[in-house]
Order: structure tokens, then C-alpha cells, then sequence
């Protein structure tokens, strides 16, 4: 978006509807798996992945929305496992707030200053996309509420 870099190509998954006859763990499993690793302290995304790594009961899950038919973030509101901040904005406030740090110390590193100004204006878009729904009416971004909600 900021940069004039291209996005880096990577393999597709198969298109397929149904999970593949190896994996035969039952769903009720899944989700409990699913449900523990969120109180680890896992993001969703770390979740997919243990579960593709690791599995379940030494079975790996490739895709737990054909296994379950429900996603693991749909999974962890089911259960009230849910985090309270969507992924892709927690790790944009916790690189806002290392760059704030950082151009704190450095005040000549400008162009860490204008990666700062980059971030936090994705972190508003953000924040406009997921008002009302996930995050509250009156939520407003600044460096001080990010580190509030990330202690």
C-alpha cells in the first residue's frame, strides 16, 4: 500500500469442499483444541497454523473450516474465547507503538518517522472498518489508548 514493492506470489490451496479422508478428527475435538490454544494465548492465526503443525491427537487439521464448517475466529466467539482486539490490528498498534519508541530516541530517523505516519494511518482505516462491529462506536486510535489496551 505505502510502498512500491510488488506482493510476493505463494502456492494456493486445492479447491475442494470437503477435508480429506486422512484427517478424520471429529469437529467436537477441533474445537475444544481450538478453544485451548486461545487460552494459551494463541492469535487465530497461530492457532490455523498448530493445527496444521501439530493436529489434534498427532492428526493434522489442513483446513479447520472444512473440518468444523466454521472458521477459527467464529469458533473462539462460539465459545467466548475471543479476543478483544481483531488480529490485524493488535499487531499494527504493537508496531506503531515500537516505532513511537523508537522515533522517540532517534528524532533524525525520518524514515522510521514516515513508517510511523504509515502504520497508524492503516491503524485508523482499520479501526473505521471494525467500528460498530467489533470495536466500540466512539473507539478513537491514539498511542496511549494502543499501549492501554496492549498491557
Amino acid at each position: 500500500m505505502h510502498t512500491r514493492r510488488r506482493g510476493s506470489s505463494g502456492s494456493d490451496r486445492p479447491a475442494t469442499d470437503e477435508p480429506p479422508e486422512w484427517s478424520d478428527v471429529e469437529s467436537d475435538a477441533i474445537e475444544a483444541r481450538v478453544v485451548e490454544l486461545a487460552e494459551a494465548g494463541h492469535d487465530p492465526s497461530v492457532i490455523g497454523m498448530k493445527l496444521r503443525d501439530e493436529g489434534v491427537k498427532g492428526t493434522p487439521i489442513p483446513n479447520v473450516k472444512l473440518a468444523t464448517g466454521k472458521k477459527v475466529t467464529q469458533i473462539l466467539e462460539d465459545n467466548d474465547a475471543s479476543p478483544e482486539l481483531p488480529e490485524d490490528l493488535r499487531n499494527l498498534m504493537e508496531r506503531a507503538i515500537g516505532l513511537r519508541e523508537h522515533v522517540d530516541e532517534n528524532g533524525q530517523d525520518h524514515s522510521n518517522k514516515r513508517a510511523l505516519q504509515n502504520t497508524e494511518s492503516k491503524i485508523r482505516r482499520l479501526v473505521n472498518y471494525y467500528r460498530g462491529d467489533e470495536l466500540d462506536e466512539d473507539f478513537k486510535y491514539s498511542y496511549d489508548n494502543a499501549v492501554e489496551l496492549l498491557e
